[in-house]
């Protein structure tokens, strides 16, 4: 059953075609044609043949009423009490409302009910477009849906006689019709079929008017199709694809599923299905960060190796690539999606702060800041395409949020308001980092599928092992969203947010703006762009926006100090009893360089054991303490960890040869949560750093 049609959208012929075949004085009677009724029962009488005596209204009040719709009925009781339901619907409904009503609720072929459906599925048209030949052969079918070819062919004759039509060749026709179609509503074109049946709920209204746009519907459709089809043999089966209106919110674009010809979750919703972000949650960090005052666009952040403390051992996040790049802005390392300097970025405005912030833009995570930890910036949680492309779209407004506008229980009521939630200055900055082809050049290159001939700001995203890919982005007047993955949560085969999802978003923006270029974002009161270098050659000179009262002219870098990298203080290690006492090492390390190119020294329990920026140590089990000296013996930074498992009593010094590392107690070597990834990451709870 499709959407309601009314009678002025159907075709003369087939409201024609209907009366004559199934009630020719509807216009006469009032319920019940008694005139039909006496000849019926006279023809009965002798053993006669004839046509029976229901009428319109009378079949109407079987399908509106189960009771008088049951198999089997056609007793004297339920034709009885058809006549009395359809007397008073003759006198509280028109005409024109009963034929409306029964031609868009009687069954016909196999699972067919309704016109519409039978005239979509059998002949690939509207109702408004059917000629008299077809009209004749729907009409046939009333008095036997699922009768044979020829049975078929003989009643439509018989009603295109009485319309004054000839019938040559129908039986040709009806045979071929018959034959081509699966004769199933799932043989019509559904282009939308998650959203429609979000629409058409039971509950609510029987019909109201899409706001998807049916051109970037199927453009959508068929891109993610045909790039699905590309990647095959990668493992990767499904995704999902959004456009929302900026303005109103309204949906332009939903396609919930690739369909079942490639997936085998075609009916599961990935609109609407919670996965795991990756660095698609970046952008809302640094926006709240340069709101904050923390950094700017331009401000130098670390990306060197990391440990962090956390209850459940040490989070040692790393960047896609395995590299690190030392010291490097936050516009290239927003752009380039680098991991370290954003989780480092979490910590300094703490989990809380962010989990707060991602909430209020309408997540709706499930568990609190302090659960998901530091992984948070780099897409532990769970959310829904949906959620996520609306929370992008609160970016391109300039941090006021609004609900997504989808259909509603009554469809006239008005969307939510919208509200204040992200500062506009450091949300335009945001965008114009993600718009900025140049600053992400280091991970994706010049001509990446996100290089677009217009403005529009985009940001990609894969979970822990490639579970999922991502691809969100805005221009001025929509918000599109991308999501390429398994329904199943099976890992893709070495496919990338920017070659898994993008190449779609990239389609599916050229086809929205194929009418125009869309103008540029526009800078907010209060943003200001000045001329920038770096004293350090970090990076070359250019021009930057800033938050008015936080632009420089100049950056300098204030170096790395000496200090201990690993182990941190406070750690605990355990001998892993599946590798030989004597293969395992402990590496110590440190960052930054000593004064006039000294060599550091590593003193353990009081005694110096070695020289030089690393160290391998044969461990011992027990409490120590290990102290980093500078070139005159003085100690820079001292630490103290433990050791435990059953281990070998040896010299303190040691072979520096490096060996496979060891594990650590207090976690598992690979983390139970999701690891973040933008455009992917690896991370592990571990004593060792790589």
């Amino acid at each position: 059953m499709l959407a309601w049609v009314s009678l002025d959208q159907m075709s003369p012929s087939l409201l024609r075609a209907m009366l004559v075949s199934e009630d020719q004085r509807f216009y006469e009677h009032s319920g019940v044609d008694w005139s039909a009724v006496a000849a019926s029962a006279w023809a009965n009488l002798w053993n006669t043949r004839t046509r029976g005596a229901s009428t319109v209204t009378m079949q109407l009040a079987g399908l509106l009423d189960d009771d008088l719709a049951r198999r089997g009925g056609r007793s004297m009781t339920q034709k009885l009490g058809q006549a009395w339901v359809a007397g008073r619907l003759e006198k509280r409904w028109t005409k024109a409302q009963i034929l409306e009503a029964y031609l868009n609720r009687v069954p016909l072929r196999g699972e067919l009910v309704g016109v519409p459906a039978a005239a979509q599925a059998l002949f690939g048209k509207r109702p408004g477009g059917l000629d008299a030949r077809e009209s004749a052969l729907l009409a046939a079918m009333l008095r036997g849906p699922n009768a044979s070819a020829q049975t078929l062919s003989t009643r439509a004759c018989g009603v295109l006689r009485t319309m004054g039509q000839g019938c040559d060749g129908l039986v040709d026709e009806v045979d071929a019709v018959l034959r081509r179609k699966a004769l199933s509503v799932a043989d019509a074109p559904q282009w939308a079929p998650h959203y429609a049946r979000l629409a058409l709920r039971a509950d609510g209204p029987p019909a109201q008017r899409s706001t998807l746009d049916a051109t970037w519907q199927r453009v959508a459709v068929q891109s993610l199709r045909r790039h699905l089809a590309e990647l095959s043999g990668r493992q990767v089966e499904d995704g999902a694809v959004l456009v929302l209106d900026n303005a109103s919110g309204e949906v332009r674009v939903w396609v919930g599923s690739s369909g079942s010809q490639w997936s085998d979750a075609a009916q599961v919703d990935h609109v609407t299905a919670r996965r795991q972000p990756g660095s698609t949650l970046k952008p809302f960090l640094y926006e709240l960060a340069i709101e904050r005052r923390l950094i700017t666009a331009a401000s130098l952040l670390d990306d060197s190796p990391a440990q962090i403390a956390t209850g459940s051992g040490l989070y040692l996040p790393q960047n896609y690539d395995k590299q690190y790049r030392g010291w490097i802005s936050a516009r290239a390392s927003l752009g380039n999606s680098l991991n370290v300097p954003a989780v480092r970025l979490s910590l300094m405005l703490t989990p809380e702060a962010v989990f707060e912030r991602l909430n209020a833009l309408g997540l709706q995570l499930p568990e609190t800041g302090g659960f998901y930890g530091p992984s948070l910036a780099l897409g532990s949680a769970d959310v829904t395409l949906l959620a996520l492309t609306n929370a992008y779209r609160a970016l391109a407004n300039g941090g006021r949020y609004a609900d997504a506008s989808l259909p509603r229980r009554d469809p006239g009521s008005p969307p939510g308001a919208s509200r204040r939630v992200a500062d506009p200055k450091a949300s335009f900055i945001v965008g114009d980092i993600l718009a900025d082809n140049n600053a992400r050049a280091l991970t994706f290159g010049l001509s990446s599928a996100l290089a677009l001939p217009f403005p529009a700001s985009v940001k990609t995203g894969t979970s822990k092992d490639m579970r999922d890919n991502w691809c969100v982005g805005w221009s001025s007047r929509f918000t599109v969203g991308v999501w390429v993955g398994n329904s199943s949560g099976e890992a893709m085969h070495q496919v990338s947010g920017v070659s898994g999802a993008a190449p779609v978003w990239r389609d599916v923006m050229l086809a929205l703006h194929a009418g125009g270029i869309p103008p540029p974002l526009t800078p907010p009161a209060g943003v200001v762009r000045r001329d920038l270098r770096f004293d350090g050659g970090q990076e070359p000179a250019r021009q930057e926006w800033f938050v008015a009262g936080t632009e420089q002219a100049v950056i300098r870098s204030a170096g790395t100090a000496v200090a201990l990298s690993n182990p941190i203080d406070g750690a605990i290690y355990a001998l892993d009893p599946d590798i030989p006492p004597m293969a395992q090492r402990l590496r110590f390390t440190h960052e930054g360089r000593l004064e006039r190119d000294a060599t550091a020294a590593w003193r353990l329990d009081g005694r110096v054991i070695g020289r030089g920026a690393t160290w391998d140590w044969l461990p011992m089990p027990g409490r120590h303490e290990l102290a980093l000296l500078d070139g005159a013996g003085r100690v820079i930074q001292s630490v103290r960890f433990e050791v435990r498992g059953a281990g070998l009593r040896q010299p303190l010094r040691s072979n520096p040869t490096p060996v496979p590392p060891f594990r650590k107690s207090t976690a598992p070597r690979r983390s139970s949560s999701p690891a973040p990834g933008g455009p992917g990451a690896d991370f592990r709870y571990s004593s060792h750093r790589r």
